[in-house]
């Protein structure tokens, strides 16, 4: 799985951000992952729906196939790695690596979670 380390926190996390005003959700994906690893991907489907009930944002986790591009670091990541999911679940925040988890898990409808910004508080499926 594609991870980066984060210029601010140095927390490793998924590639991510917010959409521009106009701009389509996918192409919002594809940009931000290339923003911030320098990899070009395709969109293939939304795996999960998280809400962070302390901050009240939700955010849309997608499963993706590299297409293009290599990794790079940006202004927003000082490390780009692909992590196998052990690694995962050993080196990533829960309500991080629960996101990227749920993406390889081969559930066919998404999952949908809430946490508080660190523990993940419920989830349902479907």
């Amino acid at each position: 799985m594609l991870v980066i380390r984060r210029a601010d926190n140095g927390a490793w996390e998924l590639p991510g951000g917010v959409l521009e005003l106009a701009e389509a959700v996918e192409d919002g994906v594809r940009r931000e992952v290339y923003e911030e690893t320098g990899v070009k991907v395709e969109v293939e489907r939304l795996t999960g729906v998280y809400k962070n009930v302390a901050r009240g944002i939700v955010a849309l986790v997608f499963r993706c196939q590299p297409e293009g591009g290599g990794e790079r670091v940006s202004a927003e990541s000082t490390a780009v790695e692909w992590f196998t999911a052990d690694e995962v679940r050993e080196r990533v925040a829960e309500v991080y690596a629960v996101r990227m988890l749920d993406a390889v898990s081969g559930e066919g409808a998404p999952a949908v979670r809430v946490h508080d910004g660190v523990r993940v508080l419920g989830r349902r499926t479907g």
